[in-house]
C-alpha cells in the first residue's frame, strides 16, 4: 500500500506566488488557500480575507518537518511493538488451536467426553455408528449407552455397533446386545483390529487421541470437519462390511443345538450352495464378507473330504444332517436367495 506524500498542490503553489505579488484572492482559490493556511505559509486577516499575508516558507518548512518527524517516531514505535504483540497473542492462539479449532476439539476429561458424546447422540437424526474395539469401562457406562441408543432407536435413528469378537464371551455385553437388538439395533463383531469411533449423522465424529503426547487414554477428539468425518465414516463402513452379524448369541463358530455339529451359518451356506445361489448374495444376506464365506466353505469341504462346490452340494444333499430339523430354519416358501438382503 503506497503512502501519499503530503506536498502542496500545484494550485496552492501558484496561489502563494500570487499572494507574494499582492494579487487578490478569489472564491475559486478557497481549496488552495486552505492548504497554505494548514502549512502556515499564509495568515488571513478576517477583516481582509481577500488579501492574506505571506509567511516565511523556511519557518513553515521547519514546523512541518518537526511535525512529520514526530509522526514518524510514533509510527516507528508502533511498528516495533507489532512483533512483540504478535508473539504475546500467538501463545494464546496456539494453545486454543489444540483445544477448540474450527474443525475439531480436544477433550481431556472422561466426564467431558461422555457428556459431549451423550449430547451428540441425543441429537442424532438419521444414523449412529459406534465402533468399540474394547468393552465399555463400567456397568454404569453400559446403562448410560443403552439409554441413549434406545432413545435414538425410538426416534427412528439407525443404530449400528461394531464390537470385537472377544465380546461374544462376555455375558454382560451379550445381554446388552440382546436387549438392544430387540429394540432394533444392529451389531456385528470383527476379529481383526479396527479403529474406535462414534459417528453421528455423518456430520460429527469422536475418535481417540493420536496427536497430543502423554494424553490420558480416555482423551478424545470431537471432529466436525465434513471431509474428515466422511473419512472416519468410510473406515467404519469398511470394517462393518467385513464383520459378522451378532444378535447377542455366543461365538458363531460354535455348533448349534440341533446335534449336527454344524453352525446355523454353515447350514445357511450349504442350503444356498446347493440351490446354486451366488456367493455374493449369500454373504450379503448373512452379513459376512466373501473371505469369511470362503473360509466357511473350505471348512465344510474339509469336513466331507471334497474339493469342489458341486461335490459339497452332493454330500450335503445325501447327508442325514440335512434332514435334521432346526428351530432357526425358515418356514417353507419364506426363504429365497434372490430376494433383497436385509438391512445392515
Amino acid at each position: 500500500m503506497s503512502v501519499e506524500v503530503p506536498v502542496l498542490s500545484a494550485a496552492a503553489r501558484a496561489l502563494y506566488a500570487r499572494i507574494t505579488r499582492g494579487e487578490p484572492v478569489g472564491h475559486a482559490d478557497g481549496a488552495a488557500l486552505d492548504e497554505l493556511v494548514d502549512w502556515h505559509l499564509v495568515a488571513v486577516d478576517p477583516d481582509a480575507a481577500r488579501a492574506p499575508i505571506a509567511l516565511d516558507p523556511q519557518e513553515a518548512g521547519r514546523r512541518r518537518l518537526d511535525d512529520e518527524l514526530r509522526d514518524m517516531a510514533a509510527r516507528a514505535a508502533r511498528t516495533a511493538a507489532i512483533p512483540a504483540l504478535a508473539d504475546e497473542l500467538g501463545v494464546h492462539f496456539e494453545r486454543a488451536k489444540w483445544r477448540s479449532g474450527s474443525s475439531s476439539e480436544f477433550l481431556t476429561e472422561p466426564e467431558q467426553v461422555d457428556a459431549r458424546i451423550g449430547e451428540a447422540v441425543g441429537g442424532a437424526e438419521t444414523e449412529l455408528w459406534t465402533a468399540r474395539p474394547r468393552r465399555p469401562r463400567s456397568p454404569e457406562l453400559i446403562e448410560s449407552t443403552m439409554a441413549h441408543e434406545a432413545e435414538a432407536l425410538a426416534r427412528g435413528v439407525h443404530v449400528r455397533t461394531l464390537c470385537h469378537d472377544s465380546e461374544r464371551d462376555d455375558p454382560r455385553t451379550r445381554a446388552w446386545v440382546t436387549a438392544m437388538t430387540a429394540k432394533g439395533g444392529r451389531f456385528r463383531t470383527l476379529a481383526a483390529p479396527f479403529q474406535q469411533c462414534v459417528v453421528v449423522d455423518r456430520r460429527q465424529a469422536f475418535i481417540p487421541d493420536h496427536v497430543v503426547n502423554s494424553s490420558p487414554s480416555h482423551a478424545a477428539w470431537h471432529v466436525v470437519d465434513r471431509a474428515l468425518v466422511a473419512y472416519i465414516a468410510e473406515g467404519f463402513a469398511e470394517a462393518w462390511r467385513r464383520a459378522d452379524m451378532w444378535h447377542g448369541d455366543p461365538e458363531p463358530g460354535r455348533p448349534d443345538d440341533g446335534g449336527s455339529g454344524l453352525t446355523r451359518r454353515q447350514r445357511e451356506i450349504l442350503m444356498d450352495t446347493a440351490a446354486g445361489i451366488d456367493q455374493r448374495i449369500t454373504a450379503r444376506r448373512l452379513g459376512i464378507g466373501l473371505r469369511t464365506l470362503s473360509k466357511e466353505l473350505g471348512d465344510l469341504r474339509a469336513r466331507w473330504g471334497v474339493t469342489t462346490l458341486a461335490a459339497l452340494s452332493y454330500q450335503w444333499a445325501l447327508s442325514a444332517e440335512r434332514q435334521q430339523p432346526h428351530h432357526d430354519d425358515p418356514a417353507p416358501g419364506t426363504r429365497s436367495g434372490a430376494g433383497p438382503a436385509p438391512g445392515p
